[in-house]
């Protein structure tokens, strides 16, 4: 049997304001935006290069879903972005002015820093060792 992850559902307050941010600032690619009716909308996000995982922009409706966005889990990071060099990355996401909460560490699995997505939400920007 094989299985993967197809999609993760990130809490947005605006479509169009998060993948402006999330093509500009991480370099991801639009892979879909499909109108659904009733301002809700599907749209599916990718990094550059990946061909299975997606990031579904699900725009928060109602009290509950809006206090959600950029904590959606309690402040610890929530997805983790892998690269094959992390420095270029790191450099090109810092021009873009993407806020980093701390300088790169070298851990025994790579190097990682952790950043945050225009809503506040924690990300690691990783490279594992080989």
């Amino acid at each position: 049997m094989t299985q993967h992850l197809g999609a993760l559902a990130l809490l947005v307050d605006d479509y169009d304001e998060a993948i402006a941010w999330y093509t500009r600032a991480l370099g991801f690619d639009l892979v879909e935006d499909t109108d659904m009716c009733h301002g809700k909308r599907w749209v599916l996000l990718a990094p550059p290069g990946s061909t299975e995982t997606r990031l579904l922009l699900a725009k928060a409706k109602g009290d509950e879903q809006v206090s959600r966005v950029g904590n959606q889990t309690g402040g610890r990071v929530f997805l983790l972005l892998h690269t094959d060099d992390f420095e270029r990355d790191w450099q090109r996401m810092r021009a873009e002015g993407v806020h980093f909460r701390e300088e790169p560490r070298h851990e025994a699995y790579g190097t990682v820093a952790v950043f945050e997505d225009l809503y506040g939400n924690g990300w690691d920007l990783l490279q594992l060792k080989k």
